[in-house]
């Protein structure tokens, strides 16, 4: 099927995800440009997070740990993905994670012990929880 015969949502869906993903991780990011680290601690610790996919046909869900320090996030287990992330003082959290060629982007927010948000990856999208441990 040439591109042609693909109908424009088709082709534009990919392109619709991507765009979306950078958008909402710049929304994020602006959050984070002035924040005062004093105020980050409260959300600081390790964190389980879990991940399920709603569209597209990546592993329905995942979990995996997250250590949050001064508002940064980083992997805290042993498996070989990277975290790229911040967390601002009223629970914006924004992340970036990789693993090979794929990355997802994911945006959402932490109150207390729980967190929940939206993420999109090339093909993929779904939700994300979070849980504090310890």
């Amino acid at each position: 099927m040439t591109t042609a015969m693909i109908p424009l949502g088709n082709r534009l869906r990919p392109l619709m995800l991507r765009t979306l993903a950078a958008f909402l991780a710049c929304v994020a990011f602006s959050q984070f440009t002035a924040v005062p680290t004093k105020a980050l601690p409260a959300y600081d610790g390790l964190w389980s997070v879990l991940i399920v996919t709603e569209q597209g046909a990546c592993d329905r869900g995942y979990r995996y740990p997250i250590r949050i320090t001064r508002g940064v996030l980083t992997n805290a287990g042993d498996s070989s993905f990277t975290i790229v992330g911040n967390v601002g003082p009223t629970g914006l959290i924004q992340v970036t994670v990789s693993n090979g060629n794929s990355t997802a982007s994911g945006i959402g927010r932490l109150a207390g012990k729980m967190g929940s948000g939206s993420w999109a990856g090339a093909s993929c999208s779904g939700t994300w929880t979070a849980e504090r441990r310890g």
